[in-house]
């Protein structure tokens, strides 16, 4: 109950309706943002279109197809990231389609969402990871995508793996669903 009526509230606060007051999020596009359900609640991802418009729509059309629905955090390392994305949960599958880099300046601090790819620059696909500290060794080297905007509370509790083994998480947390807030506004 508890779930349901905090994703009222923020559905509420993306679309602007009056919930006691003015909201913080009146100004943000519904197309443009992501509703990340956890096991501990509800993460509002704000998309950057103009930073890499070709992962935004990629991100979005797997997020319309239900791609990332049940798919697990399979790397968390506490203080870095948590990666996520991987139908197979090892960290070797995709949805099949690679991704031309659309590199930029944006920084990779806390909140940033971000593509995971292998050493290749064009191989990202539908893993991505939020970052859960600053690492500016990242920067210009990995697409940055989005970022969070409410909810980081909730990303800090996904289970972290063992850092003895690169952050391999071995009971992982798992995406509940993850939606275009416009969708979700509309009913689809």
């Amino acid at each position: 109950m508890r779930r349901i009526h905090h994703l009222a509230i923020t559905l509420a606060m993306l679309f602007g309706l009056a919930i006691g007051g003015a909201s913080a999020a009146q100004a943000a596009d519904p197309e443009n943002t992501l509703l990340l359900e956890l096991r501990t609640g509800t993460v509002v991802i704000e998309m950057l279109p103009k930073l890499a418009p070709n992962h935004v729509a990629r991100i979005k059309e797997l997020a319309r197809q239900g791609f990332y629905d049940g798919t697990p955090f399979h790397r968390v390392i506490g203080g870095f990231m948590a990666q996520g994305g991987d139908p197979t949960g090892t960290g070797t599958g995709g949805s099949g389609k690679k991704l031309k880099a659309e590199f930029s300046n944006e920084p990779h601090v806390r909140g940033i969402c971000s593509m995971a790819r292998s050493a290749s620059e064009d191989s990202a696909d539908s893993q991505f990871f939020l970052m859960l500290g600053t690492t500016p060794s990242l920067d210009g080297k990995y697409t940055v995508w989005g970022r969070v905007v409410e909810g980081m509370e909730n990303v800090d509790q996904i289970r972290k793996g063992n850092p003895a083994e690169n952050g391999k998480v071995s009971n992982p947390d798992k995406i509940v669903s993850m939606k275009v807030a416009a969708d979700v506004k509309t009913g689809k």
